[in-house]
């Protein structure tokens, strides 16, 4: 077989994305820094046996769409509003300040003034996957607990959605003023015109084909590529395209259904996303950022669960409980991945700016899970008294 064949680099991503995640779990550790390593191992400044990481991460750009789409079939209208008030005001006030935590490591690293507001930006988030894969299915489901942290984890998406819709405008800031209204008008055009294929096509055809599974399917993924590719005709984001689709069919009698079905193949494009990402690393710049890297990551992990603990007890939490949400919610996010890479590919950072975000991000991954099953209860407690499905 040819070294060159996608074949055989999705074999060695995915064999070796295999070893390294079973590496992972015995280490307590999160499964996307498995697929990173992996990056760096197998990628140009490895083994050099996937040296061309930009065609896998052309496909990996699907994974990305994928996580937005299911993010926006997860914002039922009814309960994103019963949350808003005040997860919003908690999402926003503690991201104030893990983004001035960000801006000013990121300045006083010799950055310029807009790569650290984005280097903080990239700080106000909490990982989702961390979050809620080490909480109990019992808590996650069922408990008080669980809703809040899903509440502030769904707010801070949102807040995530936001910060890509302005990179997008920063990138375009030389744009002429007709253009300029243009990309204004365009997110509420392609809102309404969404709305109206929704309700004129797609709910229709949802109802009445709703027991054909494979159809089901298919119908999901068109309708989130079409309405990502609208976007992106339109001026806007892929991503932001596949957000609005999402929420569009949120509030349908089988949203559950598409988002369980889609979930497996996000997982496959999201391995090469994060596996591209590793193998795109320049270890000789990494080496420029680590110092700061350390820096904020440590700053992240000692300021996010004081912080939240601090601000859930002024609102009338529990003690103890406000304590492990802080704990819990105490790392940096995928999310935060996500906009070094499209703020690179915006023009907006320099690869330096978007290394400082990824090292931080890493070291938080590492440290944040281990925290988390030492103290409370998780599916992988290292304690047995801890351990809970």
């Amino acid at each position: 077989m040819s070294s060159d064949s996608i074949v055989f680099h999705l074999f060695l991503i995915f064999s070796g994305a295999a070893v390294f995640a079973t590496l992972a779990l015995f280490a307590r550790q999160a499964m996307i820094v498995a697929y990173i390593f992996v990056g760096l191992l197998l990628g140009s400044s490895g083994l050099q046996w996937v040296p061309d990481s930009h065609f896998i991460s052309d496909i990996a750009h699907i994974g990305i769409i994928f996580l937005l789409f299911l993010l926006g079939l997860n914002l039922h209208p009814q309960r994103l509003y019963q949350w808003f008030g005040n997860a919003l005001k908690l999402a926003l006030f503690s991201g104030v300040v893990f983004a001035l935590t960000g801006f000013l490591v990121g300045f006083g690293a010799g950055f310029t003034v807009q790569e650290a507001l984005v280097v903080g930006a990239a700080m106000m988030f909490s990982s989702t996957i961390i979050g809620l894969k080490l909480l109990p299915t019992s808590v996650l489901h069922h408990g008080h607990l669980g809703s809040l942290m899903i509440s502030i984890l769904l707010m801070q998406d949102i807040i995530a959605i936001v910060c890509l819709l302005l990179l997008h405008a920063l990138a375009a800031g030389a744009m002429s003023a007709s253009q300029t209204v243009q990309l204004l008008l365009a997110l509420p055009v392609l809102v309404g015109v969404t709305k109206v294929a929704q309700e004129q096509l797609i709910d229709r055809l949802l109802k009445r084909f709703s027991t054909i599974r494979e159809y089901i399917f298919l119908l999901a993924i068109g309708w989130c590529l079409g309405i990502a590719e609208l976007a992106s005709w339109m001026g806007l984001s892929a991503e932001m395209g596949a957000f609005v689709a999402g929420v569009s069919i949120a509030a349908g009698p089988i949203a559950t259904y598409i988002a369980e079905s889609l979930k497996p193949l996000r997982d496959f494009f999201l391995v090469l996303f994060f596996f591209a990402l590793g193998a795109g690393v320049q270890l000789q710049i990494l080496g420029q950022v680590l110092l700061p890297g350390l820096v904020l990551a440590g700053l992240l992990l000692w300021i996010k669960p004081w912080f939240f603990y601090w601000v859930l007890k002024r609102v009338g939490e529990p003690a103890a409980q406000s304590k492990e949400i802080g704990v819990r919610l105490g790392q940096a996010s995928e999310f935060s991945l996500l906009i070094s890479v499209v703020a690179v590919e915006q023009g907006v950072i320099r690869p330096a700016a978007a290394y400082l975000i990824q090292v931080t991000v890493l070291l938080t991954f590492l440290v944040s899970p281990y925290v988390i099953v030492l103290r409370y209860p998780t599916p992988i407690a290292v304690d047995d008294r801890l351990r809970r499905d």
